[in-house]
């Protein structure tokens, strides 16, 4: 186990990192807890791994479980994180799934795709994005920072049609916070990663994409991390609302 001082750009801050006991989510928690933030790193099944980042970053991370794709997963997460920290300073909602929706399958198929992918993509964060805006408001305000994708701004191939759709919902969902509660002091980031060098793209399926992008790489899951700890330190105030693509120049707006 590490036990280090809480120093840093995010010391004395909390932040709620969901879907964080693996690849962006997990990179995430390290590099905010490395920088100084007390971290509450949410897990849905994977108990193991998120024991294991508890175990190896020490103080200063409280591990909260929670099923984000219930119907009540989103207010029991917010709940039990109140229950771990006085307050919370930043939110990153990084949770999804990259849930099929083929269009050209049967009926019930598509449809649970579609259900599937707006529950855990879209409604959960909103919910918690909801929670958090209450929660800021009564604090002066705070920072939710949004992991979407490419996909909400390209579209997705036939078969995660719902899965692009859900995540411009929550670039959307994202942007009108900023817009709407800037006054109270509520800072909002949507980031969109490309190919990103996790579970759903490892081994010879990352090689193959790799040959195709312009840096010749997938993108780490750290450099997703390193923009995310930036904005939680608040030194981006004017940068609300704003779309921070991440994909090694292989999608450019």
């Amino acid at each position: 186990m590490t036990t280090t001082d809480a120093a840093g750009p995010l010391a004395g801050l909390t932040v709620l990192v969901t879907g964080a006991s693996r690849g962006i989510g997990a990179a995430t928690a390290r590099t905010l807890h490395r920088d100084g933030a007390t971290v509450v790193l949410h897990y849905r099944s994977a108990a193991g791994p998120a024991e294991a980042i508890a175990q190896d970053l020490g103080d200063r991370l409280h591990l909260v479980q929670a099923d984000l794709s219930e119907v009540d997963g989103p207010s029991q997460l917010w709940s039990k994180t109140l229950n771990a920290v006085e307050a919370v300073d930043v939110l990153v909602n990084n949770a999804g799934a990259w849930i099929p929706s083929p269009m050209l399958d049967t009926d019930e198929a598509w449809k649970q795709g579609w259900d599937a992918n707006l529950s855990l993509n879209l409604w959960a964060a909103a919910d918690l994005g909801r929670s958090a805006v209450k929660h800021f408001r009564g604090r002066g305000g705070g920072i939710i920072i949004s992991v979407a994708s490419r996909s909400a701004h390209r579209g997705d191939d036939p078969e995660h049609l719902a899965y692009g759709a859900a995540k411009g919902g929550l670039a959307a969902m994202t942007k009108g916070i900023a817009r709407g509660f800037a006054a109270d002091g509520v800072l909002a980031y949507v980031l969109s990663p490309g190919w990103v060098a996790t579970e759903l793209s490892s081994g010879s399926e990352a090689d193959a994409i790799a040959a195709t992008l312009p840096l010749g790489e997938v993108t780490p899951p750290q450099d997703v991390a390193e923009v995310i700890a930036f904005l939680a330190s608040g030194r981006a105030k004017h940068a609300t609302g704003t779309t921070i693509d991440i994909t090694g120049a292989d999608y450019v707006r």
